[in-house]
């Protein structure tokens, strides 16, 4: 086995990769962690499987840029993608990323989310109400999908008749964030800029003739800015009401996909938390480690520096393995172990540092309250056939899993 962890390791490559790590990335980044944690692939890109050394690469922002400019410019070329992931909150260095983030986070206080909470639990359980009348479940179709794409709306205010193309635009978006894009998906990638461009520019004008209540209203909010005067520009508001859903949208879907499908997988944690529903709070942590729905990030050296016992030269390429680090069995005991009351359970499905997710207490309480709700209605749900995962190796996910709701 360690001889097959070795080649495993050895060979690994994030351009070529097999059908059997789409479905199971694990065993391969535990032997990249055993065997090569700082491992350097062929072209010339660096990947990290130890959580010590994603949460020094996170903390380190001036060693570690986020800036995308070098990175996308051979990717994308002069196009609309390469224009969004290099203006949007979470591709940005210090000080563009705290001045847009100050913005958001003001937008997203305590206070606000708190309010959302009764429009959250009206909307899953409406969710449930329809699948209980229809007797059968798509678990991502009919629910995980639902949520996020109704919660970014209602933060935005969008109208509900208008909400239809959002989550097409955001998964073509997100899709060319994988390590290697085809043309096709570059080309959906970009129109989808184009068209979320498009709609966002009627929806701001909306919005500057008729502003909405700031404290409600994400975007009426973030067109006003500060009180001081600080404002985004209109490119930066618009790309970050993009960020906004995207980050909002597959992460929390893939969150809520990937923990009823774990709960499933581990039926004696299911009646764990099904007996103990106090408990959900850490179960949602432990899903948020066990499936990170973000398995991947990036950083760029910015001067030469070293990392776990290896020298990085300035410019060079760091693909940041959560996926991995939050099994890493230095920091999780028993690691490969789903545990609904783990504690403590210091993952970093958020990241950490300056760029630690801006909407985290939002997906905490979306993810709370959507499989909460869900065990409580359905506790004999159970999936049923193979759930088709999404095919992408950074966002992990479930595209459908079917499901007998008992």
């Amino acid at each position: 086995m360690n001889a097959d962890a070795k080649e495993l390791a050895a060979s690994f490559d994030l351009e070529k990769l097999t059908p059997e790590f789409y479905d199971n990335p694990y065993p391969t980044y535990r032997a990249l962690r055993e065997n090569e944690p700082v491992k350097r692939l062929p072209n010339g890109t660096v990947f990290l499987t130890r959580y010590d050394d994603l949460v020094t690469t996170y903390k380190n922002t001036k060693s570690f840029s986020s800036d995308k400019k070098r990175e996308f410019a051979p990717k994308y070329g002069d196009s609309l993608l390469f224009e969004h992931h290099t203006t949007s909150l979470v591709f940005n260095d210090p000080p563009s990323h705290t001045r847009v983030r100050r913005l958001i986070m003001g937008a997203l206080s305590p206070r606000a989310i708190a309010g959302m909470e009764g429009d959250l639990i009206r909307l899953v359980d409406g969710l449930l109400d329809a699948i209980a009348a229809k007797g059968t479940c798509e678990l991502i179709e009919d629910f995980a999908a639902s949520i996020p794409i109704e919660v970014i709306g209602n933060l935005l205010d969008v109208p509900h008749d208008e909400r239809a193309p959002l989550r097409d635009w955001s998964l073509a978006i997100l899709g060319a964030l994988e390590p290697v894009v085809s043309p096709e998906a570059a080309a959906r990638g970009n129109k989808a800029v184009k068209d979320f461009l498009g709609y966002l520019q009627i929806l701001v004008a909306r919005r500057r003739e008729k502003p909405g209540n700031p404290e409600r209203d994400v975007l009426t909010r973030l067109i006003q800015g500060e009180e001081n005067g600080e404002r985004l520009t209109e490119k930066e508001l618009l790309h970050n009401c993009i960020f906004l859903l995207n980050a909002g949208h597959e992460t929390t879907t893939n969150l809520i996909g990937n923990g009823l499908v774990a709960l499933d997988h581990h039926p004696d944690q299911k009646r764990r938390l099904i007996d103990n529903p106090d408990m959900i709070k850490t179960a949602v942590e432990e899903m948020l480690r066990y499936e990170s729905s973000n398995q991947l990030g990036n950083r760029m050296t910015t001067e030469k520096v070293e990392l776990g016992g290896v020298m990085l030269e300035a410019g060079t390429s760091v693909t940041l393995c959560i996926g991995a680090a939050n099994r890493d069995p230095a920091q999780f005991p028993e690691p490969e172990s789903f545990d609904v009351a783990r504690t403590p359970n210091r993952h970093l499905a958020f990241a950490t540092g300056a760029h630690q997710c801006a909407g985290m207490a939002l997906a905490r309480l979306e993810g709370a309250i959507a499989i909460s709700r869900f065990l409580a209605r359905f506790p004999n749900y159970a999936v049923r056939g193979r759930p088709v995962r999404g095919g992408r190796v950074r966002f992990r996910g479930f595209l459908s899993v079917p499901c007998a709701i008992g």
